[in-house]
């Protein structure tokens, strides 16, 4: 039986479509908008990395033989679907960029040059001593027209296509690439003697100066390009030395295929076939643009001092009131579970936890995974002081965590060369757990104390990403860690271990589809019974089509199904198999980042949070750890942070911050 499905990269579109209304919305304050139109352009870059890639591969196949696609394959229709849909936000980017966010600016004495300067001469001028003395030691041109210098461009870098003539042979054509650095400040405040808070473009300034730079030619035009490259790189079949392999498979992902070769829609169409020609570059891999790329600079936009309205006001995270009065964590624990909400709460009691097992004499063992290490992380610090003070410090570092590949080599080195021991990718398996466990000598006992976490252990992030944190001593849940950790340890493939039991642990690979499963049956046979049933599930993406068509059995079975889904959501409301299920969508301040479940169970309600969303990749490539609340205060929390989620999506986050600083 087929189950209806959205498609997910349409989908995800819609997200970041819903990021760009907020760039849009005149009560977020104008430099937060600024900073929604940054992010907007980040993600559509990773989508070109990441996901394009794929769907222009499946095309090819589709266009060979529309027989291969799988039920859920994208149509042969998908690619133009997607493309019409970022051709379409990209147009509102610009109505929203060009008659709000820049009128709004310039109302508030901020102008910022966009377009071609209606006086170069005095632009150059203006900007001629930061050019000679700056810029001028970065810049490499390429000239194109000497076909035996193959050039290939840097993934995501900005260019200016440059087309001149010798002023001895006017009728000659030249084109030549000239980089805009990545190296430099993107914007530049220029001298106002009109009170004005003027700012340039790097790459005007640049445009500015290039009969400098080409003396003995005219400038005719330029134009900015950019290049997008695969960034999907194969790490499942990794062999020998697995630091070595994937610091050798980063440097291929910056010279993998093209997937976006971004121009500036004005550009000749002569040009345009000579570029991709020589960038080999597909027709349907070429997207036109406006005269500006990498937008996503604009997080980095000058402010002038004291425009503090520009921005929202300054978090003031409350401080978890049990550890914040505790002399000593470790033993809180020992006594409580405690539960902190991020970023609505302070992130010490995550870093007292490690710094603390760090230096406690009495620690003898600390465990923990890591899949996106903060780059200045003091929780690596912790556990290299951990190793450094006779610790048995074991460490699960993720090396393929798209992006934080490097990072996360960069503080494995410094951790095995402390003594930490280190523990890599599973072969053809990614582990997304957050978990730690500390082991502690009482006399001839030892006490465990556990972490568990909806967000990786990143100080960095846990600023802005909303979070939850579980520490418990609970003896079912710290002893599965343990056997979960002793499993991670040996680096083996989950079915060589299926006789690990886990009862207070949901472990992907294991037991976690069945336990969700299960739960969402006992709704359903509740609902059958007239019983009260409702399921209740936030996730950052939903697209696991078993876990789906249950949901829209529960629905027809008369099961209330609440939904909030940030990203990817491939469920189908508003037909017949969803008639009893809401979904929502949160986007604000925060990145809504916590997976939570809630199941009724006719009163007496059982709540798990965790590491996994409802994904292909989640649920059968990964390890992912979720975990019971037993604690029913903390239930309480968590239910009621749900319920005000569920209640009103626009004042969410306000309402929590409230809830949270009152929490006793």
């Amino acid at each position: 039986m087929s189950i209806p499905l959205y498609n997910r990269d349409l989908s995800w579109l819609s997200f970041n479509y819903r990021v760009l209304q907020m760039a849009a919305d005149t009560q977020v304050p104008l430099y937060e908008r600024i900073k929604f139109l940054s992010i907007f352009s980040s993600n559509l870059d990773e989508f070109f990395r990441v996901r394009m890639p794929a769907i222009l591969a499946i095309n090819k196949v589709l266009e060979r033989d529309p027989e291969a696609a799988g039920e859920e394959s994208p149509s042969p229709e998908t690619l133009q679907q997607v493309l019409d849909t970022i051709n379409q936000q990209q147009e509102e980017y610009g109505r929203i960029f060009t008659g709000s966010v820049l009128p709004d600016l310039q109302q508030n004495g901020i102008s910022l040059h966009y377009g071609p300067s209606a006086d170069p001469a005095a632009m150059a001028t203006l900007t001629r001593t930061y050019f000679l003395s700056a810029v001028l030691a970065w810049l490499q041109p390429v000239w194109l027209s000497q076909r035996h210098k193959k050039f290939f461009p840097e993934n995501n870098a900005l260019y200016l296509v440059v087309t001149l003539s010798p002023e001895q042979a006017p009728d000659t054509q030249e084109t030549v690439l000239v980089n805009i650095p990545s190296g430099l400040k993107r914007f530049i405040t220029l001298d106002s003697p009109d009170g004005v808070f003027r700012i340039a473009f790097l790459d005007d300034v640049i445009r500015v100066h290039l009969p400098y730079i080409f003396r003995g030619y005219t400038i005719q035009n330029s134009y900015c390009i950019k290049l997008t490259r695969n960034a999907e790189i194969d790490m499942d079949e990794m062999k020998g030395d697995i630091l070595e392999e994937v610091e050798t498979l980063i440097r291929k992902r910056e010279l993998g295929v093209p997937t976006r070769f971004l121009y500036d829609a004005t550009m000749p169409l002569q040009l345009r076939n000579f570029l991709a020609d020589h960038f080999e570059v597909a027709g349907n891999e070429m997207v036109p643009g406006g005269r500006y790329h990498n937008l996503k600079d604009l997080a980095d936009l000058p402010m002038p001092a004291g425009f503090t309205d520009a921005l929202y006001p300054k978090a003031r995270p409350s401080a978890n009131p049990e550890a914040n009065t505790a002399d000593y964590l470790l033993d809180l624990i020992q006594r409580q579970d405690l539960l902190v909400h991020l970023p609505y709460q302070q992130y010490d009691p995550v870093l007292r936890f490690f710094n603390e097992a760090a230096i406690d004499p009495d620690v003898a063992e600390i465990y923990v995974t890591l899949y996106r290490i903060a780059s200045g992380s003091q929780i690596a610090q912790a556990l290299i002081s951990g190793a450094r003070n006779g610790k048995a410090v074991t460490v699960f570092v993720e090396l393929k965590a798209r992006f934080d590949e490097a990072n996360n080599i960069r503080w494995s080195k410094k951790m095995k060369e402390a003594g930490v021991k280190l523990i890599y990718s599973i072969p053809g398996m990614k582990v997304h757990a957050k978990t730690a466990l500390v082991k502690r000598r009482r006399g001839y006992q030892w006490d465990y104390s556990g972490l568990i976490a909806t967000g990786n252990f990143n100080e960095s992030t846990a600023r802005f990403y909303t979070d939850h944190v579980l520490f418990t001593s609970h003896a079912g849940i710290t002893r599965e860690m343990e056997l979960l950790f002793l499993y991670l340890q040996s680096r083996e493939q989950p079915m060589a271990y299926h006789f690990l039991q886990f009862q207070h642990l949901l472990v992907a690979q294991f037991n976690m589809m069945t336990r969700f499963t299960d739960m969402i049956d006992r709704e359903i046979a509740n609902a059958h019974q007239g019983l009260p049933a409702v399921i209740t599930i936030k996730v950052n993406n939903l697209q696991e089509k078993a876990m789906i068509a249950k949901l829209y059995e529960a629905s027809q079975a008369g099961v209330q199904v609440n939904l909030i889904v940030r990203s990817i959501n491939c469920l189908l409301p508003d037909i017949t198999e969803s008639r009893n299920i809401r979904v929502i969508r949160i986007v604000d301040r925060y990145l809504e980042h916590a997976r939570v479940f809630i199941f009724h169970n006719n009163g007496k309600e059982e709540v798990y949070m965790g590491s996994a969303d409802w994904m292909n990749r989640n649920l059968y490539r990964r390890i992912e750890v979720c975990v019971q609340i037993y604690d029913t205060a903390l239930q309480q929390q968590l239910k009621d942070i749900i319920a005000l989620q569920l209640g009103d999506s626009g004042q969410a986050q306000k309402a929590i911050q409230s809830y949270v600083q009152n929490i006793v």
